[in-house]
């Protein structure tokens, strides 16, 4: 076992452990303190998770919501990135245990490693449908779809109907089916002139009544109502039973099940922290998620702090960016608190309000001091606000060109380019 970083240091050590939202939030304050900075990542890009239904539906490429890391903590003189996976960590030695037998010592410890995809323990999820939540994942989802539709078209032997099965009514799921309605709709009858659009179906599967849970059930019936209108199928009150290589068997609200031929299944509900977290003797609750008390330090380990979606939090806040935001701005905060000799201060979310986009100039906005939007002013700040968050001036750049084009010139300008789903 080697101990990498571990020559002589003259100020403390702070390890981040993940560079997505939270981490690097936590970097950007403890750039100003008197303090070394490792920044850890089993990848060396961070991933702007909000559009990979973007990359997935191919309005956007991959290398336009990914950023290199080291990059990132290049821009900072205390602050360096060392590309591994983490597969333990030692609370008590203050030791992070890598892959290939290396150790990291440190003085404190940001968790932010982010979740992966739940799956209920519903048979052949895991095996057969696809998730969105990495720049992988979007890819091969980008690529089955096209393949599907190709396939159809030249009329392949044996290739299953281009029937698209979108698990979760939640804001991945509805921005998901409305961005392949619109696939659909649009270009398919140009790429693919000899393919009746209608056979290439969108079908949205959700286990409740309706869709975006955390919205105000006018935005909620909104939303529907114009997922409907794009001819994305809404099976609401319908629950999943198991996925096959080729179809799903769902229960219908009438308790019968029904059996769905398709050639792709998108995972959009259900978010878990990953195993391997459960065995670093820290305390964890609901989805193996890490506990933390209102400070987000974790019990027992003053000098150690779990922020965004790995974390669960008094509150319980919901899984997306601005809590891990947010949650890695005070982690940094309370370590500069710490090195001055000062107490924590709890943890207070600011609530800036949730949105989804639906397709095509329209989205669904909602503020906590109870201003809603819809359409094409909600899409308008849905979008201003995905650019401004994109990480570096090329890809801001290359986002709202690209997102220009495809709600804009679009099918005019498509560009449909089949990969291997093998790959």
């Amino acid at each position: 076992m080697t101990s990498t970083y571990g020559a002589s240091r003259r100020r403390p050590r702070v390890v981040v452990i993940g560079g997505g939202f939270g981490g690097l939030a936590a970097v950007r304050q403890l750039s100003v303190a008197d303090v070394d900075v490792l920044l850890i990542d089993r990848n060396g890009y961070n991933t702007f998770q909000p559009l990979l239904y973007q990359v997935a539906t191919g309005g956007l490429n991959p290398g336009d919501v990914t950023f290199a890391l080291r990059a990132f903590t290049s821009r900072f003189r205390n602050a360096d990135f060392l590309r591994g996976t983490v597969v333990r960590v030692d609370a008590d030695a203050k030791i992070v245990h890598l892959d290939q037998h290396e150790f990291i010592e440190y003085d404190y410890l940001v968790i932010s490693c982010g979740v992966t995809a739940n799956y209920f323990g519903i048979p052949g999820a895991q095996e057969h449908a696809l998730a969105i939540y990495t720049r992988a994942g979007a890819i091969a989802t980008r690529d089955r779809v096209l393949t599907a539709i190709e396939n159809a078209n030249q009329k392949v032997p044996g290739a299953p109907e281009p029937t698209i099965v979108v698990v979760g009514g939640g804001a991945t799921g509805v921005e998901m089916a409305g961005a392949l309605a619109e696939l659909r709709n649009a270009a398919v009858p140009i790429a693919y002139r000899h393919l009746d659009p209608e056979r290439v179906r969108i079908i949205l599967v959700e286990m409740v009544d309706h869709v975006l849970g955390p919205f105000h059930p006018k935005l909620r019936s909104y939303a529907a109502k114009q997922l409907r209108k794009r001819g994305v199928e809404l099976r609401l009150s319908t629950s999943l039973k198991e996925v096959r290589e080729n179809c799903v068997v769902v229960e219908r609200p009438d308790g019968e099940q029904e059996q769905i031929e398709c050639a792709v299944v998108v995972w959009a509900t259900g978010i878990t922290a990953g195993p391997i977290v459960g065995d670093w003797g820290l305390p964890t609750g609901r989805g193996g998620r890490v506990e933390v008390g209102d400070d987000l330090r974790v019990a027992g380990h003053p000098e150690v702090f779990a922020v965004g979606d790995v974390a669960m939090t008094p509150e319980n806040l919901a899984q997306v960016a601005q809590p891990a935001i947010q949650g890695g701005k005070h982690a940094g905060v309370q370590i500069r608190r710490l090195l001055a000799g000062a107490p924590t201060e709890p943890f207070t979310y600011f609530d800036k309000g949730t949105m989804a986009t639906i397709g095509r100039s329209d989205a669904v906005v909602q503020f906590p001091f109870g201003l809603r939007l819809r359409g094409l002013l909600a899409w308008l700040a849905w979008l201003g606000l995905h650019i401004v968050e994109l990480m570096g001036g090329r890809n801001r750049l290359a986002s709202l060109i690209n997102l220009s084009v495809r709600y804009f010139s679009w099918p005019r300008s498509l560009n449909i380019v089949v990969g291997d789903p093998a790959d």
